[in-house]
């Protein structure tokens, strides 16, 4: 199907899983909160796994009804990219038919696929890449995360929402690493008291599977445990996929960490030939990609265009979300200029008071001379949905004041971000 990592295997169908896990533990455990009284509240995770099934089915057939209504033909079979820019396209067997194209010019946009353990390969029923975690057919006893990144803490949540007892191990001192050290601090804090056991600073030294058990390894400080799981995710990292594209062959130049090397016009040093998405590395985010792939046509169309990767947001699915778009404190604060803070927690909003969703805050991080807004950090409820207008201040080239002279509707959680805004001027209201 059409849509690449994201719709099929990625993006849309774990946020399905969130979403249908968090209407699940909210009606379990919070309802009542709110004064509405659920009995006999119980889990169908064949329904569960075919809403999203259905979801990921919508998405698809949408991207073909966009080919049909703008002409593109849609090749379906296994390509390999020649010299000369001659693409060959397998189709399914018993056929195999062969079909040949010249185009002017080639976008290359294979995707990622999941890194692998080496004492540990994917077999996908008890030992799982991302692909295997979204489908399992009941919710595991125990699950281990090897891995504390998006996809790691993403999946782990979904799994104890539904009953899973998940514990993440990270060799790191934390999870999520890259973002700022703040929101980071108080996600792993949320997640301890949801119930996720969170080993960081620890080594996964082996593993092996016995029977329907996965046995892992893990050390810590000269300490070693053996984790007793029925299912792990294997969560360490993504590379480019390269299936029908031969590097050497080709003499399509590669990047330190093996990724295609481009410059801001998706330009790779083949004459016409351009790369987007996973395949050329930085942030690995479907909303990059899909800018990269506007730009690369509007490029080849011989429109003036150049990727900006400075204003990408970031978002981590789970409750609270975490969202981060510009350059953390510690980025700012080792290149040595000088900057300011200025941070409002979701406690004293009311919006979110109402909705009983008071844990985290906003974090802007400004110049100190010219007061133009840097990096913004969230962490609370639907900061995916905040982030917008951040990052359009940060398009911009706007500041901390732009923001906090835009009035704000009241009550909402948007008015957490222009508080933040009038802290960092020293001018905050509610707090």
């Amino acid at each position: 199907t059409l849509g690449g990592v994201c719709l099929n295997v990625g993006c849309i169908p774990s946020k399905a899983l969130l979403e249908s896990s968090h209407h699940y533990e909210f009606a379990r455990e919070r309802a009542r909160t709110h004064g509405v009284m659920l009995a006999g509240v119980g889990l169908d995770l064949g329904v569960m796994q075919k809403r999203k099934t259905e979801v990921v089915a919508q998405n698809t057939r949408g991207i073909e009804y966009l080919f049909r209504k703008n002409k593109i033909t849609w090749a379906h079979g296994s390509a390999t990219l020649r010299a000369g820019n001659v693409v060959e396209v397998r189709g399914a067997p018993p056929e195999n038919n062969v079909t040949v194209y010249k185009p002017k010019a080639v976008i290359i946009a294979p995707g990622s696929v999941p890194s692998a353990l080496p004492f540990l390969p994917f077999d996908e029923d008890r030992v799982l890449s991302n692909t295997g975690a979204l489908a399992l057919p009941e919710v595991p006893e125990r699950l281990v995360v090897i891995g504390g990144g998006v996809i790691g803490v993403e999946l782990g949540s979904v799994w104890r929402r539904l009953g899973a007892r998940v514990t993440i191990v990270e060799l790191l001192p934390s999870i999520l690493s890259g973002y700022d050290h703040e929101l980071v601090h108080e996600a792993e804090k949320a997640f301890r008291k949801q119930g996720l056991d969170i080993r960081t600073g620890t080594k996964v030294t082996g593993a092996r599977r016995e029977g329907d058990r996965v046995l892992v390894d893990i050390e810590k400080d000269g300490k070693t445990e053996t984790l007793d799981a029925d299912r792990v995710l294997v969560s360490v990292g993504r590379q480019p996929s390269f299936s029908g594209i031969d590097a050497k062959a080709l003499g399509l130049a590669l990047g330190p960490r093996g990724e295609i090397a481009v410059d801001d016009q998706l330009r790779t040093n083949l004459p016409n030939v351009y790369a987007i998405g996973d395949a050329v590395g930085g942030m690995l985010l479907a909303h990059k990609a899909e800018d990269e792939g506007m730009i690369a046509a509007e490029v080849i169309a011989g429109r003036p265009s150049h990727m900006h990767y400075g204003a990408i947001p970031a978002v981590v699915y789970t409750t609270p979300e975490i969202v981060a778009v510009g350059l953390t404190e510690e980025q700012v604060k080792e290149s040595g200029r000088s900057y300011k803070v200025g941070k409002f927690p979701y406690s004293a909003n009311a919006r979110a008071r109402t909705a009983g969703e008071t844990a985290g805050f906003v974090k802007l991080v400004a110049d100190a001379e010219t007061d133009a807004l840097l990096g913004a950090h969230l962490i609370g409820p639907t900061a995916s949905e905040l982030v917008a207008e951040l990052t359009l201040t940060l398009e911009f080239g706007g500041s901390s004041e732009d923001i906090a002279l835009t009035v704000h509707p009241h009550p909402t959680l948007s008015e957490a971000t222009r508080e933040a805004a009038l802290a960092m001027l020293g001018r905050a209201i509610h707090i």
